[in-house]
């Protein structure tokens, strides 16, 4: 029958191992309830759909580990960051999309591959070996009951995204365009507040009304998407310091502010703006409220409200092999959010990495894992070693070892950058052999 493999879910990590194996001439069959169902965060008929934010963060290779990712999963051939790279709008030093068009060009490059069928439908279980599952932190139903039966239950965590305002209804008599330092040019949206107009919105922010969330608790937050409400309420000068922050951002004429919030472009013509830092679960009308107490918004007219939902995923480090196959079965592999990697870069990297471990397990080969030094190979080991407080984990430096003591940061980074770039290249040849 040949080499094939079904796989569960056609969002990020999904499509990225479905891919991934075809190219490679393996029969994939990518199951998703797309386009005749959505989960409760998504809208969008394609693939690959971006949910919280349109941004996948820096594009800086030597000076963000996210950027460092993306270079290695350039390396190793991503269909996610050739998709990104095509539709990216201007986002400064950030690799940010225009999301319908990175999510048309992913669904595009997945059903006219003749290696991939696609196929519409819920799974109502793990299927056998060999099998990738990738069906996200929203993962329900039948396969969701499966895995907590076999898999002893799960974790979760909330995650929330920003609103998006029109551009055409926000007010440039009090906003002005640029970027941060004056690099990037003109790509984001600068909304300035004085003193006054800062701790007046930070102060409708805190008391504002929320949406309602069952079982609902803060620890339960995620660092990395924390909604601006629970930002403002750790100290009025949070978000100051945080995505507020003035710094390095002066209009034509020179002037400074007390505090700024940026708006980046949503999609390539330039029609919508996402509020950065913004991710909220305020009710929409309170969140029409707060936010257009900011002068530049004061008339904004808001495409899309933010929203916050439960994210589920597994205790990775007691069921999973660094290759992201399960301990008690090499055959079937888990990849995206629900193993434990948080980020749309992140997800997609595991789905990479658990194709490549489906691949080799398909065609009789050893587990080949990453080297430790790379991203990768830190993610993989991330949700791969035994962990008694296992947590979501984005890419950061602080996941990679240093064989030197380099005390300046940029320094270090640069040489953990061209360490792992090395590595990963290494690694690509091996798998080739």
């Amino acid at each position: 029958m040949g080499r094939q493999i079904n796989i569960i879910g056609a969002g990020l990590a999904g499509c990225e191992a479905a891919y991934y194996l075809a190219q490679r001439g393996v029969k994939v069959t990518l199951c998703d309830i797309k386009p005749n169902g959505f989960t409760p965060a998504h809208t969008n008929r394609d693939y690959g759909e971006l949910v919280c934010s349109n941004s996948l963060k820096s594009n800086d290779i030597y000076g963000n580990a996210c950027g460092l990712l993306k270079q290695e999963m350039r390396i190793l051939g991503s269909l996610i960051i050739e998709a990104a790279d095509s539709t990216r709008v201007p986002a400064g030093g950030a690799l940010a999309v225009d999301r319908d068009s990175f999510a048309r060009y992913i669904t595009d490059k997945i059903k006219s591959h003749p290696n991939i069928t696609a196929v519409c439908g819920e799974a109502d279980g793990i299927p056998q070996a060999p099998c990738i599952i990738a069906t996200g932190p929203l993962t329900c139903g039948g396969l969701a009951e499966d895995i907590k039966q076999k898999l002893g239950g799960g974790l979760y965590f909330y995650d929330a995204s920003a609103p998006i305002v029109s551009r055409e209804s926000i007010d440039f008599s009090q906003a002005f365009e640029g970027d941060r330092y004056g690099k990037g040019g003109d790509d984001y949206i600068n909304c300035p507040m004085s003193k006054e107009e800062y701790y007046a919105f930070t102060q409708a922010l805190v008391s504002a009304e929320k949406a309602e969330l069952h079982e609902f608790d803060k620890r339960e937050i995620f660092e990395g998407c924390m909604p601006v409400e629970v930002m403002a309420a750790r100290g009025e000068d949070t978000l100051r310091f945080g995505p507020f922050k003035p710094v390095g951002l002066t209009d034509k004429n020179g002037n400074k502010y007390f505090a700024v919030l940026q708006l980046r472009k949503e999609n390539s013509d330039g029609s919508a703006y996402n509020l950065v830092g913004c991710q909220t679960n305020l009710k929409f009308g309170e969140q029409k409220r707060v936010f257009s107490m900011i002068g530049a918004l004061k008339n904004a007219e808001f495409l899309r409200y933010g929203v916050m939902h439960r994210n589920t995923y597994i205790n990775s480090p007691e069921h999973l092999n660094g290759d992201f196959s399960l301990k008690t079965d090499g055959g079937i592999f888990f990849a995206g959010q629900i193993t434990g990697v948080e980020g749309y870069v992140e997800s997609a990297a595991s789905g990479l990495m658990a194709a490549i471990g489906a691949l080799r397990k398909l065609d009789g080969q050893a587990q080949l894992m990453p080297p430790a030094d790379t991203v990768c190979g830190a993610l993989a080991r991330h949700v791969s070693t035994p962990n008694a407080d296992f947590q979501p984990m984005n890419a950061n430096f602080g996941i990679l070892s240093c064989d030197k003591r380099i005390r300046d940061k940029k320094q270090r980074y640069a040489y953990l950058a061209e360490r792992a770039l090395k590595e990963i290249q290494e690694y690509k040849e091996k798998l080739c052999q």
